[in-house]
């Protein structure tokens, strides 16, 4: 699916286009995958009927394909499904040479109400709630007119499925996906199977960086870079002032005391500890227990953070200290990449180990 980051351009360009009322766009969103792919359901494209897209798929042979597909959803005003495997004889654009297989919903974005979902969709994410969006495009193996069910916190924002019933279906299939990852279900119905593509969406990850250290210095654009919203805190009003700090950096002067006053945390935000003081992370880590916050790190040596563990404040605290995965940073920029690195294997769930085994099998 779309990195929070591709979601909020997709989003933008969506809204751009249902503002100006342009209808030569379509939507094209994999809807399923077998095998080794470039990328997984739910992840989306816009293309303009100039070829021009928003968010690539992958930049090669199938991205053209599906491209040139799409201008013809646009002429043509209908649907389509397009499957790309041995069977289709299109397997040879998918240029992996592993078997990979994906089907590819594509629909045109200038059907009436085609997009009146995304601002749903928008004010859910804006106001850092997860959404369950559900895309119906096939009834009894026949492409229909995408027609989608959104909703957050139990309450259901957008329903255009048109069938009590089969919101009724589809959100209970939903409560059974556990593991968050976008997947496409047959589903019966009163009306018969229908295929719907079930999503998870999450707001954008926020990093909020204490210390303007070199190594803050440095992690907060790769944070950017990766699409997350960044914070940078310092108690030091003067500190914040630095011309070399990162400008995309929303900068906060609080101290331990203020801190959870003054910035809002919640699941989906990570925070780093690097003052390079280690009074003055002890005080911020104590005032950070009990915050939902997915990931909290601390830089420091083995002393430091062996300090650090024994400290009473302290106890209990789940801390990734030293912060980082190992992999031999010494500059400032090594260490940003190392914490990244950890910061995204801890909110992706996984280890932050190699992709094959001792055997050199690829996971």
């Amino acid at each position: 699916m779309n990195s929070a980051h591709e979601l909020v351009t997709l989003i933008d360009a969506l809204r751009t286009l249902h503002s100006a009322g342009r209808s030569h766009a379509a939507l094209a969103t994999l809807t399923r995958t077998r095998g080794s792919t470039f990328r997984r359901p739910g992840t989306r494209m816009l293309v303009f009927g100039d070829g021009q897209v928003v968010c690539e798929l992958s930049g090669g042979c199938p991205q053209r394909d599906i491209v040139l597909r799409a201008q013809e959803v646009i002429a043509s005003g209908e649907p389509r499904l397009v499957n790309y495997n041995a069977e289709s004889g299109l397997d040879v654009l998918m240029e992996m040479g592993c078997g990979g297989e994906l089907e590819v919903l594509i629909e045109p974005i200038g059907l009436p109400h085609a997009s009146d979902f995304v601002d749903a969709l928008a004010r859910c994410l804006e106001h850092r709630h997860r959404a369950h969006l559900v895309t119906l495009f096939a009834i009894n193996d026949r492409v229909v007119v995408p027609r989608r069910l959104l909703w957050c916190d139990a309450a259901v924002r957008h329903d255009d499925l048109g069938d009590a019933s089969l919101s009724e279906v589809v959100m209970a299939a939903a409560k059974l996906n556990e593991s968050g990852r976008a997947t496409t279900l047959r589903i019966p119905f009163p009306g018969g199977i229908a295929d719907v593509l079930i999503e998870l969406i999450a707001p954008t990850h926020a990093l909020v960086v204490i210390g303007s250290s070199a190594a803050a210095r440095a992690l907060l654009p790769l944070a950017d870079a990766l699409g997350w919203r960044t914070v940078l805190v310092d108690q030091d009003s003067q500190r914040l002032q630095a011309a070399d700090l990162p400008s995309t950096a929303h900068k906060v002067c609080a101290s331990p005391a203020t801190i959870r006053d003054l910035i809002p945390l919640d699941s989906h935000s990570s925070v780093v500890v690097m003052t390079h003081n280690l009074e003055q992370d002890m005080a911020y880590l104590s005032a950070l227990r009990g915050t939902p916050v997915a990931y909290l790190g601390a830089l420091g040596s083995r002393e430091r953070v062996g300090r650090m563990r024994h400290e009473p404040a302290l106890e209990g605290l789940r801390l990734h200290a030293p912060a980082g995965l190992d992999i031999g940073s010494e500059t400032p920029e090594e260490i940003a990449l190392a914490v990244a690195a950890e910061i995204m294997a801890v909110i992706n769930g996984r280890d932050g180990g190699p992709l094959r085994d001792n055997q050199g099998a690829i996971h």
